[in-house]
C-alpha cells in the first residue's frame, strides 16, 4: 500500500519531523492542526472561533491535496486550552460538520505549543483507496 505524505504551513513540521497529514491506501490522517495562515502567522490571536475556523481551512487544504474533502471526515479531535472557548469552537466545527457529523472528541488542555493558541484540531478521513 502506497504512502503520501502532506506537508502544510507549519515551522514545527522540520522541528518535530511529522506530516500535516498522511495517506496510506483510502485512510487520510490529519495532524493537530493550528490556526495559521498561509505566512506560518497565528491567524485569529484571542478568538476560539476565529482560531478554530482556520484550523479547520487548514485541514481542508491538507485534506484536499491528499485527494480527499471535509465531507469524507469520519472523525475529529478538538483541543481547547479553556472550555469556556467551547461554544464558539462548537459554532465553526457545526458550520463545518452539521451535515456529516463526524465522531468527535473535545479536551480542554492546560496549553498549545504557542501561548497565542487556543484551538489544535486533528482529522481522520476515510476515502475509496482506488481513487488516489
Amino acid at each position: 500500500m502506497s504512502r503520501t505524505n502532506i506537508s502544510g504551513n507549519s515551522s514545527a513540521e522540520g522541528f518535530f519531523a511529522f506530516s500535516r497529514a498522511v495517506r496510506v491506501g483510502g485512510a487520510i490522517h490529519v495532524a493537530g492542526t493550528v490556526a495559521t495562515g498561509d505566512d506560518g502567522a497565528i491567524v485569529g490571536e484571542g478568538d476560539f472561533y476565529a482560531q478554530a475556523q482556520q484550523a479547520l481551512r487548514n485541514i481542508a487544504a491538507a485534506l484536499d491535496e491528499a485527494g480527499a474533502s471535509l465531507s469524507d471526515v469520519v472523525r475529529t479531535r478538538i483541543f481547547l486550552t479553556d472550555i469556556a472557548g467551547m461554544r464558539d469552537v462548537a459554532r465553526a466545527h457545526r458550520e463545518v460538520f452539521s451535515e456529516i457529523r463526524p465522531a468527535s472528541t473535545l479536551v480542554a488542555v492546560t496549553a498549545l505549543a504557542d501561548p497565542a493558541l487556543l484551538v489544535e484540531i486533528e482529522a481522520d478521513a476515510l476515502v475509496d483507496s482506488a481513487a488516489g
